[in-house]
């Protein structure tokens, strides 16, 4: 069924049994009389369920798109941080159509909680910038202190700024941007983070300290810190494995991926990937992650259950490729150049180069929209 808002809920089931007589046994059957049945984690309060609770990404099939943004053109926003642009390209003609002038150093652009607005972070501007994916035009600019980066609580509730200069996570209203709490932090360059599958907490990278935050989302509150174990670690993106165990955060001097569990928030192991090991991405079925080695110009893919490297794809004539986002059929990987003021597609089928397009100065945290799934958590677009 459909929310208010137009998000996507999974119905509960109503078959005229309970699951212990579908499974076969009568209720109770192998429980004491008067035994407390076993808790199931509840998730955040407002939360929409996973559909699938072994797969986090299950709402991201190909093409699965929302009613909210199934008549949206399909575009790719791409900020240029040097240039106080937006360079808008044609994913069918792999073209620049537009260029938007936007804020003072623009970082990422990123999709609202319920679909409906791309926000341009405009970190040295401090301000958003809302463009209307619906048109493609820019709406009046919200001033935002320092928005380095932008997520959202998993209920869209809160949107969360990574105050990365201020060393503040700031707790704001996900439609207004009116300031709720702010959570100073000790670490230093606060930039990306993700979310447990129950939405109860997230982990955020601080990329000049190099260490690694636990923050509880309800109570927003950093409850773990810890610094990664490499003289120089300067972690950048972070991702949940669809199993919603494992996570991965990308090491841009260690190059490569931390690997930890979230839940128990214990020490990391390093899995090298490849020189300036900077974006995550998971592939449309779920299966793989695509790791963007800026450093080096490849890209590396993961098999996600056996946790191998399965694949490296070099770019011709390098490059610098850096954050974006797979389309919403999955056939192609979208990252910006970041020194080289050029975007990449890339086929996801075989790693080959589909096309480069020149873009303004600096480009960074690109936008390919719409995408498949019920609600954006933030970031180029983290959807489930």
């Amino acid at each position: 069924m459909l929310t208010a808002g137009g998000v996507l809920l999974a119905a509960s089931g109503c078959g005229g049994g309970s699951s212990d007589e579908a499974a076969g046994r009568r209720p109770h059957q192998e429980q004491r009389q008067g035994a407390a049945a076993p808790k199931v984690p509840q998730g955040l309060p407002g939360m929409p369920p996973l559909l699938d609770p072994h797969d986090v990404y299950a709402a991201d099939r190909p093409n699965a798109l929302s009613p909210v943004v199934k008549d949206f053109p399909s575009r790719v926003y791409v900020p240029n941080t040097e240039s106080d642009t937006v360079s808008v390209i044609d994913p069918r003609t792999y073209k620049v159509i537009e260029t938007i002038p936007v804020g003072s150093q623009p970082q990422h652009v990123v999709p609202s909680w319920d679909l409906k607005t791309l926000w341009v972070n405009n970190d040295r501007g401090h301000t958003l910038t809302p463009i209307d994916p619906a048109t493609g035009r820019a709406g009046k600019t919200v001033p935002v202190h320092d928005p380095y980066n932008l997520y959202f609580t998993p209920n869209g509730k809160y949107a969360v700024v990574m105050a990365s200069m201020d060393r503040e996570l700031v707790f704001r209203d996900a439609h207004t941007m009116k300031r709720k709490k702010t959570v100073p932090v000790s670490c230093l360059g606060v930039n990306h983070a993700d979310f447990s599958p129950d939405g109860r907490y997230f982990i955020v990278s601080c990329e000049f300290s190099g260490e690694l935050l636990k923050v509880d989302t309800e109570q927003m509150k950093v409850i773990g810190q810890q610094k990664l174990p490499f003289d120089g670690a300067m972690p950048q993106d972070v991702k949940i494995a669809s199993d919603g165990r494992t996570w991965y955060v990308a090491d841009m001097m260690a190059d490569g991926l931390w690997v930890l569990d979230g839940d128990k928030f214990t020490e990391p192991w390093l899995m090298p990937t490849g020189k300036g090991a900077h974006g995550l991405y998971v592939s449309r079925d779920s299966k793989s992650m695509y790791i963007s080695n800026r450093g080096e110009g490849s890209i590396s893919v993961l098999d996600l259950k056996s946790r191998k490297l399965v694949h490296k794809w070099e770019l011709p004539d390098g490059g610098s490729p850096d954050m974006g986002g797979v389309s919403a059929d999955g056939r192609v990987l979208w990252l910006s150049g970041r020194y080289n003021s050029e975007v990449y597609a890339i086929d996801t089928t075989d790693g080959h180069q589909i096309a480069r397009i020149p873009v303004g100065a600096g480009p960074h945290g690109l936008a390919v929209y719409p995408q498949p799934g019920r609600y954006s958590l933030g970031h180029t677009g983290i959807f489930r």
